[in-house]
């Protein structure tokens, strides 16, 4: 991997983190107010963002969440570090 996709790898891990951070307040928030309209309006936003995302990142750089895995050559999530691990950075 070059230098220049190691860098947009993690420009996009990082965005799909702070886009689920938020995602995960909003839910919590309209937890409680599930009519808030503002608040829905925003967690729309971020899901259509966060789906971006992972359109972008994971044909590139492989699935983010093991319920994105392709079972059709056997179980392949475990074969690569994970975005989180040191090795994939």
């Amino acid at each position: 991997m070059t230098g220049s996709q190691a860098n947009q790898r993690d420009s996009l891990f990082m965005e799909l983190r702070q886009v689920s951070f938020a995602l995960d307040e909003l839910r919590l928030f309209l937890d409680t107010h599930p009519t808030d309209a503002s608040a829905l309006a925003l967690f729309g936003e971020y899901q259509a963002r966060r789906n971006e995302i992972l359109a972008e990142y994971s044909p590139v750089f492989g699935p983010v969440e093991s319920y994105d895995v392709n079972t059709d050559g056997g179980w392949g999530w475990i074969n690569a570090p994970m975005p989180w691990e040191t090795e994939a950075n």
